[in-house]
């Protein structure tokens, strides 16, 4: 295995320091009316030091009973007493951790919620920002589990607090001894702490290098066990060859794990000669208090025990600000997505209604459009009239720029120069999401949700029109096969979520879709190569069929495939990221341009496709 680089780019800061995010959770909590989570982790920590004071103090208090010849009444009443107390605060214990776990969960679903929010109403261009994208991903996992920082946080708190009044109470029991003792426990606890990080962070350090490991070792196994590889395994002859992968991926990572056996050996090691230093002069101090000030044994045992917890407290402080440090990083990284910048103003602007008795148009003037960070503009000087009920074609190679036309045209993003106007009048004035509800539009990757049909028609579960629904469909040309489902158009698709849903062939899907836009209704309809998938002659079918039923709407409609958008009123060609040809079907092909070249191209492509398949 080679050895992995380090990462030299410099980590940025976190926006918030775990301070601020411990009081952001807090608020959380008390916003999401969770208040016993801050209640039970109050308890729980004052019962945990309750707990420890209770077995602190049990034996000498009997050992002292013991020495002062106290009535064996007198005695089994101690014992009883601090048993039962043991007994009570292990149940309130219980009690707190079991009914802590429900207000934290809602806490973090709070989080949830929020990135979901976020998610899906989030402005378009941070769809594409690797940045957000990037937060949203870590911020998924920060908060996907009980495990996670967004959860994880109260245990830390929790255990903070307790230590905090644990460290204070046993403060003030020491007090009574010479202050050089005190800072040799909290020196000796100090140093075995950083020794301990240290050795314990030597995995997380290399956490990418056994990730490595892993990965490979657990391809290699997938491998071996995948069915589908069967074939070639035994064809190829490939098993020694994934034997002999298999045993160098094991071999490195037990070597790694060796040397960090060896590593946590040291550690504890070096824990133990604190531990026994630390104690050993404890131990001398005492007994030197014993012979010299008449300190009984009860009271040597009481300070002795107190010592060794007083190091543990300390030890836990450190430990919890360095896990409360960690998980603050995640935490931050969840309240950067949450709040993260938005380019538009979705909430302002002028407001707009769609109305299909006005007469409406898209004119872009001088638009140029570069995606954030890129150097390259995807379209340079576009100048383009979408008129009302004009069926406009954008045609051209792939990457030529045709759906960032798009994108531009129904609002995903703004121009880096120019204008785009609606009626003369900038998009960027109006509210973006009522400009959203000029469009209807079916692009490539277009969603189905786990819903009813009927829900996938109407894009809502709430006061859907069935009547619309069923006209849409019809329109579309699959009401005879809906209306023949058992449950028509209740039925429900994606068997990923509901076992009795049904799967619809691509045809199918494609009219579902075209029943969808219709179902909207929209003074604009954008077609962005949905039919990609199917044959050129069904392509062309399909477009005819949304021809057809968006007939006196302005339509766009993208393909790379010519022939399809023939019927169209205008064509443009997009190369180099230009509008270079602009004209119908027939005025494109007698200029025998660039267009006409690629028609030409295509058209004979299918003529010995057809040859082909007729022979």
């Amino acid at each position: 295995m080679q050895n992995r680089t380090k990462d030299k780019t410099p980590r940025q800061k976190p926006k918030y320091n775990m301070w601020q995010n411990s009081a952001y959770m807090i608020a959380l909590a008390w916003r999401e009316k969770e208040k016993k989570v801050l209640a039970l982790l109050l308890l729980a920590a004052i019962f945990a030091v309750a707990n420890n004071l209770i077995n602190l103090y049990v034996t000498p208090s009997i050992l002292a009973a013991v020495e002062n010849r106290l009535p064996v009444s007198q005695l089994v009443m101690i014992i009883l007493t601090f048993v039962g107390l043991l007994m009570f605060c292990s149940a309130a214990s219980s009690y707190i951790d079991t009914n802590a776990l429900y207000g934290r969960i809602q806490v973090r679903c709070a989080l949830i919620a929020a990135l979901a929010r976020k998610a899906a109403t989030t402005s378009y261009p941070n769809v594409d920002d690797e940045k957000f994208i990037k937060l949203r991903t870590k911020a998924s996992d920060a908060t996907c589990s009980n495990s996670q920082a967004t959860e994880a946080i109260w245990n830390t708190l929790t255990n903070l607090t307790k230590n905090t009044l644990g460290f204070i109470l046993y403060m003030l029991l020491l007090s009574s001894l010479d202050l050089w003792m005190l800072l040799v426990i909290v020196v000796t606890a100090f140093i075995g702490y950083f020794i301990s990080k240290r050795v314990h962070e030597y995995e997380y350090r290399h956490r990418e290098e056994i990730a490595d490991y892993e990965n490979k070792m657990w391809y290699i196994d997938g491998r071996a066990k995948d069915y589908s590889a069967a074939k070639d395994i035994r064809i190829f002859h490939i098993r020694p060859w994934l034997e002999e992968l298999g045993a160098k991926a094991m071999a490195a990572f037990t070597a790694f794990h060796k040397k960090a056996n060896g590593i946590y050996i040291w550690g504890k090691i070096a824990d133990l000669i604190l531990t026994f230093a630390r104690n050993g002069i404890a131990y001398a101090y005492l007994l030197h208090l014993v012979l010299s000030n008449g300190l009984n044994a009860s009271e040597f045992l009481l300070y002795f025990s107190a010592v060794g917890g007083f190091a543990s407290w300390v030890s836990g402080i450190l430990g919890d600000l360095s896990t409360l440090y960690h998980q603050s990083l995640d935490i931050s990284t969840v309240r950067e997505c949450i709040e993260y910048p938005e380019p538009f103003d979705l909430n302002g602007g002028d407001p707009l209604t769609p109305d299909n008795k006005t007469d409406y148009e898209i004119q872009l003037v001088n638009v140029s459009f570069r995606y954030p960070g890129s150097e390259r503009y995807a379209l340079e000087n576009i100048n383009l009239t979408l008129h009302p009920g004009e069926k406009l074609a954008i045609v051209g190679l792939n990457g030529a720029g045709k759906t960032t036309l798009v994108k531009l045209l129904c609002g995903f993003y703004d121009p880096t120069e120019g204008q785009i106007l609606l009626n003369g009048k900038d998009i960027k004035a109006y509210n973006r999401r009522d400009y959203y509800k000029m469009f209807s539009a079916v692009f490539q990757n277009f969603s189905l949700l786990a819903a009813t049909i009927a829900a996938n028609i109407a894009q809502t579960e709430d006061n859907i029109d069935l009547q619309k629904v069923k006209s849409c469909a019809k329109q579309a040309g699959l009401l005879t096969k809906l209306e023949s489902l058992p449950n028509g158009f209740q039925t429900y698709l994606n068997r990923n979520v509901y076992e009795n849903a049904i799967m619809l062939s691509g045809g199918e899907t494609q009219r579902l879709m075209l029943a969808r836009a219709l179902y909207k209704d929209a003074p604009f309809i954008v077609l962005d190569e949905p039919t990609a998938a199917l044959d050129p002659i069904a392509e062309a079918e399909l477009y005819q069929k949304y021809s057809e039923m968006t007939l006196g709407r302005s339509s766009v409609y993208i393909s790379h495939r010519l022939a399809s958008t023939r019927f169209c009123d205008r064509i443009i060609f997009i190369e180099n990221n230009r509008i270079v040809e602009e004209g119908t079907h027939e005025q494109l092909l007698a200029h025998g341009g660039r267009y006409a070249a690629l028609f030409e191209v295509q058209s004979k492509y299918y003529k010995d496709e057809v040859t082909a398949d007729a022979t």
